[in-house]
Protein backbone atom coordinates (compact mmCIF):
# COMPACT_ATOMS: atom_id res chain seq x y z
CA UNK A 1 0.00 0.00 0.00
CA UNK A 2 2.86 2.39 0.73
CA UNK A 3 4.25 1.86 -2.78
CA UNK A 4 0.84 2.42 -4.34
CA UNK A 5 0.26 5.55 -2.23
CA UNK A 6 3.64 6.90 -3.36
CA UNK A 7 2.70 6.24 -6.99
CA UNK A 8 -0.54 8.20 -6.66
CA UNK A 9 1.27 11.04 -4.87
CA UNK A 10 3.95 11.15 -7.56
CA UNK A 11 1.40 11.35 -10.37
CA UNK A 12 -0.47 14.02 -8.41
CA UNK A 13 2.73 16.07 -8.07
CA UNK A 14 3.25 15.89 -11.83
CA UNK A 15 -0.31 17.07 -12.47
CA UNK A 16 -0.28 19.77 -9.76
CA UNK A 17 0.53 22.65 -12.16
CA UNK A 18 -2.50 21.80 -14.31
CA UNK A 19 -5.12 20.77 -11.73
CA UNK A 20 -4.07 22.43 -8.50
CA UNK A 21 -5.93 21.10 -5.42
CA UNK A 22 -7.67 18.47 -7.58
CA UNK A 23 -4.37 17.00 -8.80
CA UNK A 24 -4.86 13.76 -6.82
CA UNK A 25 -8.28 13.27 -8.41
CA UNK A 26 -6.69 13.81 -11.82
CA UNK A 27 -3.97 11.32 -10.84
CA UNK A 28 -6.63 8.68 -10.11
CA UNK A 29 -8.21 9.27 -13.52
CA UNK A 30 -4.77 9.03 -15.14
CA UNK A 31 -4.05 5.83 -13.19
CA UNK A 32 -7.37 4.36 -14.34
CA UNK A 33 -6.55 5.20 -17.95
CA UNK A 34 -3.16 3.51 -17.53
CA UNK A 35 -4.81 0.36 -16.17
CA UNK A 36 -7.27 0.31 -19.07
CA UNK A 37 -4.44 0.78 -21.58
CA UNK A 38 -2.62 -2.19 -20.07
CA UNK A 39 -5.78 -4.31 -20.26
CA UNK A 40 -6.71 -3.09 -23.75
CA UNK A 41 -4.90 -5.91 -25.63
CA UNK A 42 -7.04 -8.39 -23.69
CA UNK A 43 -10.15 -6.39 -24.53
CA UNK A 44 -9.23 -6.56 -28.21
CA UNK A 45 -8.68 -10.30 -27.88
CA UNK A 46 -12.07 -10.64 -26.17
CA UNK A 47 -13.71 -8.74 -29.04
CA UNK A 48 -12.05 -11.01 -31.58
CA UNK A 49 -13.20 -14.00 -29.54
CA UNK A 50 -16.79 -12.74 -29.52
CA UNK A 51 -16.74 -12.29 -33.28
CA UNK A 52 -15.22 -15.75 -33.68
CA UNK A 53 -17.93 -17.30 -31.46
CA UNK A 54 -20.58 -15.59 -33.54
CA UNK A 55 -19.00 -16.91 -36.73
CA UNK A 56 -19.10 -20.45 -35.31
CA UNK A 57 -22.85 -20.43 -34.71
CA UNK A 58 -23.83 -21.91 -38.11
CA UNK A 59 -21.40 -24.80 -37.56
CA UNK A 60 -22.74 -25.34 -34.03
CA UNK A 61 -26.28 -25.34 -35.40
CA UNK A 62 -25.20 -28.06 -37.83
CA UNK A 63 -23.78 -30.09 -34.93
CA UNK A 64 -27.11 -29.74 -33.11
CA UNK A 65 -28.93 -31.13 -36.11
CA UNK A 66 -26.44 -33.97 -36.37
CA UNK A 67 -26.15 -34.93 -32.68
CA UNK A 68 -29.34 -33.46 -31.23
CA UNK A 69 -30.46 -36.82 -29.84
CA UNK A 70 -27.13 -37.46 -28.12
CA UNK A 71 -26.35 -34.55 -25.70
CA UNK A 72 -23.01 -36.00 -24.60
CA UNK A 73 -21.77 -36.41 -28.15
CA UNK A 74 -23.04 -32.92 -29.03
CA UNK A 75 -21.24 -31.38 -26.08
CA UNK A 76 -18.00 -33.14 -26.99
CA UNK A 77 -18.31 -32.04 -30.63
CA UNK A 78 -18.92 -28.41 -29.64
CA UNK A 79 -15.96 -28.47 -27.24
CA UNK A 80 -13.74 -29.89 -29.97
CA UNK A 81 -14.91 -27.19 -32.38
CA UNK A 82 -14.06 -24.43 -29.90
CA UNK A 83 -10.68 -26.01 -29.18
CA UNK A 84 -9.96 -26.37 -32.89
CA UNK A 85 -10.78 -22.71 -33.52
CA UNK A 86 -9.03 -21.64 -30.28
CA UNK A 87 -12.17 -19.89 -29.02
CA UNK A 88 -13.03 -19.71 -25.32
CA UNK A 89 -16.61 -18.91 -24.25
CA UNK A 90 -15.32 -17.16 -21.10
CA UNK A 91 -12.53 -15.03 -22.60
CA UNK A 92 -14.65 -11.88 -22.41
CA UNK A 93 -14.60 -11.96 -18.59
CA UNK A 94 -10.81 -11.68 -18.26
CA UNK A 95 -10.40 -7.90 -18.85
CA UNK A 96 -12.99 -7.10 -16.17
CA UNK A 97 -11.50 -9.52 -13.64
CA UNK A 98 -7.99 -8.12 -14.08
CA UNK A 99 -9.22 -4.63 -13.17
CA UNK A 100 -10.60 -5.65 -9.79
CA UNK A 101 -7.23 -5.50 -7.93
CA UNK A 102 -6.75 -1.86 -8.98
CA UNK A 103 -10.24 -0.95 -7.74
CA UNK A 104 -9.74 -2.67 -4.39
CA UNK A 105 -6.34 -1.01 -3.98
CA UNK A 106 -7.91 2.41 -4.40
CA UNK A 107 -10.81 1.49 -2.13
CA UNK A 108 -8.48 0.36 0.63
CA UNK A 109 -6.05 3.24 0.12
CA UNK A 110 -8.77 5.87 0.59
CA UNK A 111 -10.51 4.00 3.40
CA UNK A 112 -7.43 3.73 5.62
CA UNK A 113 -6.43 6.39 8.12
CA UNK A 114 -2.81 5.26 8.13
CA UNK A 115 -0.43 3.83 5.54
CA UNK A 116 2.66 2.01 6.77
CA UNK A 117 2.10 3.36 10.27
CA UNK A 118 2.00 6.97 9.04
CA UNK A 119 -1.05 9.23 8.61
CA UNK A 120 -2.63 8.80 5.18
CA UNK A 121 -1.99 12.21 3.61
CA UNK A 122 -4.00 11.26 0.52
CA UNK A 123 -7.18 11.64 2.55
CA UNK A 124 -6.57 15.40 2.59
CA UNK A 125 -6.85 15.66 -1.19
CA UNK A 126 -10.09 16.75 -2.83
CA UNK A 127 -12.02 16.90 -6.05
CA UNK A 128 -13.17 20.52 -5.89
CA UNK A 129 -15.01 20.63 -2.53
CA UNK A 130 -15.31 16.87 -2.01
CA UNK A 131 -12.61 14.95 -0.04
CA UNK A 132 -11.44 11.87 -1.92
CA UNK A 133 -11.83 9.70 1.18
CA UNK A 134 -15.46 10.68 1.80
CA UNK A 135 -18.62 9.00 0.54
CA UNK A 136 -21.90 10.40 -0.74
CA UNK A 137 -23.42 10.07 2.75
CA UNK A 138 -20.65 12.31 4.09
CA UNK A 139 -21.38 14.90 1.40
CA UNK A 140 -25.08 14.90 2.28
CA UNK A 141 -24.27 15.25 5.97
CA UNK A 142 -21.87 18.16 5.47
CA UNK A 143 -23.77 20.42 3.10
CA UNK A 144 -26.70 18.54 1.61
CA UNK A 145 -27.34 17.77 -2.03
CA UNK A 146 -26.60 21.34 -3.13
CA UNK A 147 -23.50 21.78 -0.99
CA UNK A 148 -20.06 21.87 -2.56
CA UNK A 149 -19.40 18.13 -2.13
CA UNK A 150 -23.01 17.29 -2.99
CA UNK A 151 -22.69 19.08 -6.32
CA UNK A 152 -19.57 17.07 -7.13
CA UNK A 153 -21.58 13.89 -6.64
CA UNK A 154 -24.45 15.25 -8.70
CA UNK A 155 -21.98 15.81 -11.52
CA UNK A 156 -20.68 12.25 -11.18
CA UNK A 157 -24.21 10.84 -11.13
CA UNK A 158 -25.02 12.79 -14.29
CA UNK A 159 -21.96 11.40 -16.07
CA UNK A 160 -22.81 7.86 -14.93
CA UNK A 161 -26.43 8.24 -16.09
CA UNK A 162 -25.36 9.31 -19.58
CA UNK A 163 -22.73 6.56 -19.84
CA UNK A 164 -25.20 3.99 -18.47
CA UNK A 165 -27.76 4.95 -21.09
CA UNK A 166 -25.33 4.49 -23.97
CA UNK A 167 -23.90 1.35 -22.35
CA UNK A 168 -27.39 -0.10 -22.00
CA UNK A 169 -28.20 0.53 -25.66
CA UNK A 170 -24.89 -0.94 -26.78
CA UNK A 171 -25.22 -4.06 -24.60
CA UNK A 172 -28.81 -4.68 -25.67
CA UNK A 173 -27.81 -4.40 -29.32
CA UNK A 174 -24.90 -6.82 -28.86
CA UNK A 175 -26.98 -9.30 -26.85
CA UNK A 176 -29.88 -9.31 -29.30
CA UNK A 177 -27.56 -9.68 -32.30
CA UNK A 178 -25.74 -12.57 -30.65
CA UNK A 179 -28.98 -14.30 -29.66
CA UNK A 180 -30.43 -13.87 -33.16
CA UNK A 181 -27.32 -15.39 -34.74
CA UNK A 182 -27.15 -18.28 -32.28
CA UNK A 183 -30.88 -18.96 -32.15
CA UNK A 184 -30.51 -20.07 -28.52
CA UNK A 185 -32.48 -17.38 -26.73
CA UNK A 186 -29.66 -17.10 -24.17
CA UNK A 187 -27.74 -14.20 -25.61
CA UNK A 188 -25.58 -16.41 -27.81
CA UNK A 189 -24.38 -18.78 -25.08
CA UNK A 190 -24.51 -22.35 -26.29
CA UNK A 191 -25.83 -24.69 -23.56
CA UNK A 192 -23.51 -27.48 -24.70
CA UNK A 193 -20.35 -25.54 -23.89
CA UNK A 194 -19.05 -25.80 -20.30
CA UNK A 195 -19.34 -22.41 -18.62
CA UNK A 196 -21.51 -21.01 -21.40
CA UNK A 197 -24.67 -21.16 -19.29
CA UNK A 198 -23.04 -18.82 -16.78
CA UNK A 199 -21.91 -16.59 -19.65
CA UNK A 200 -25.47 -16.55 -20.94
CA UNK A 201 -26.62 -15.28 -17.56
CA UNK A 202 -23.96 -12.58 -17.65
CA UNK A 203 -25.05 -11.57 -21.13
CA UNK A 204 -28.64 -11.19 -19.93
CA UNK A 205 -27.60 -9.00 -17.00
CA UNK A 206 -24.93 -7.02 -18.91
CA UNK A 207 -27.31 -4.38 -20.35
CA UNK A 208 -28.11 -3.32 -16.77
CA UNK A 209 -24.55 -3.36 -15.42
CA UNK A 210 -23.88 0.28 -16.24
CA UNK A 211 -26.78 1.33 -14.02
CA UNK A 212 -25.26 -0.59 -11.08
CA UNK A 213 -22.39 1.89 -11.28
CA UNK A 214 -24.72 4.50 -9.77
CA UNK A 215 -24.99 2.42 -6.60
CA UNK A 216 -21.25 1.83 -6.48
CA UNK A 217 -20.48 5.54 -6.81
CA UNK A 218 -22.81 6.28 -3.91
CA UNK A 219 -21.31 3.83 -1.41
CA UNK A 220 -17.53 3.79 -2.03
CA UNK A 221 -14.97 6.53 -1.26
CA UNK A 222 -14.90 9.26 -3.89
CA UNK A 223 -11.46 8.13 -5.12
CA UNK A 224 -12.79 4.63 -5.87
CA UNK A 225 -15.91 6.20 -7.41
CA UNK A 226 -13.69 8.16 -9.80
CA UNK A 227 -12.01 4.91 -10.83
CA UNK A 228 -15.38 3.26 -11.46
CA UNK A 229 -16.78 6.21 -13.46
CA UNK A 230 -13.63 6.55 -15.58
CA UNK A 231 -13.37 2.81 -16.21
CA UNK A 232 -17.07 2.48 -17.07
CA UNK A 233 -16.85 5.39 -19.52
CA UNK A 234 -13.75 3.83 -21.09
CA UNK A 235 -15.54 0.47 -21.39
CA UNK A 236 -18.52 1.91 -23.25
CA UNK A 237 -16.32 3.84 -25.70
CA UNK A 238 -14.00 0.86 -26.16
CA UNK A 239 -16.83 -1.60 -26.80
CA UNK A 240 -18.52 0.74 -29.24
CA UNK A 241 -15.29 0.80 -31.27
CA UNK A 242 -14.25 -2.86 -30.95
CA UNK A 243 -17.70 -4.38 -31.56
CA UNK A 244 -18.87 -2.12 -34.37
Amino acid sequence: MSVFASLVEHIADLLQPLFGPSAAAAAIIAFTALVRLLVHPLSRAAARGQKARTALQPRIAELRRKHGKNPEKLQKAVMELHAEEKVSPLSGCLPSLLQLPAFFLLYHLFSSGTIGGEPNELLGHRLLDAPLGHRWADALGEGGMLGGAGLVYLGLFAVVAVVAYFGYRLSRRMTEASAATAGTGTGGADPQVPGAAAMGGVMKVMPFMSFFTLVTVAVVPLAAALYVVTSTTWSVVERSVLYR
